[in-house]
């Protein structure tokens, strides 16, 4: 199982990416992760990880696949960012830069 993603900084801290950014890492490293699992991980509640999935999976950015009793998640690398600033970027292309491939040493 890989290293936990970040550690729960300070209440005084702030970071450079959103809940929505650190979910969707998380499940691009585990899909099959449970939105418990998630939540713990990313340091924020269940019920918020669950919004945040419903935002990803309603905007097109994730999809969610069940096999019996699990989901398992894509994420759509071909999906645009929203802001205006960073509409000429995709998903794939923040990805690219914060998730590593499988198998692939993190960048330093």
């Amino acid at each position: 199982m890989p290293p936990p993603m970040t550690l729960t900084p300070p209440p005084s801290q702030w970071t450079f990416l959103t809940n929505h950014t650190h979910v969707l890492l998380y499940l691009v490293r585990q899909p099959d992760a449970t939105l418990r699992q998630v939540a713990l991980e990313v340091g924020i509640t269940e019920r918020a990880v669950q919004r945040i999935v419903r935002d990803l999976e309603q905007s097109g950015t994730l999809t969610r696949t069940r096999t019996g009793r699990r989901n398992s998640y894509a994420v759509n690398a071909a999906f645009a960012l929203r802001h205006p600033l960073e509409a000429h970027r995709s998903v794939g292309d923040l990805l690219a830069l914060l998730a590593p491939a499988p198998g692939e040493p993190p960048s330093d």
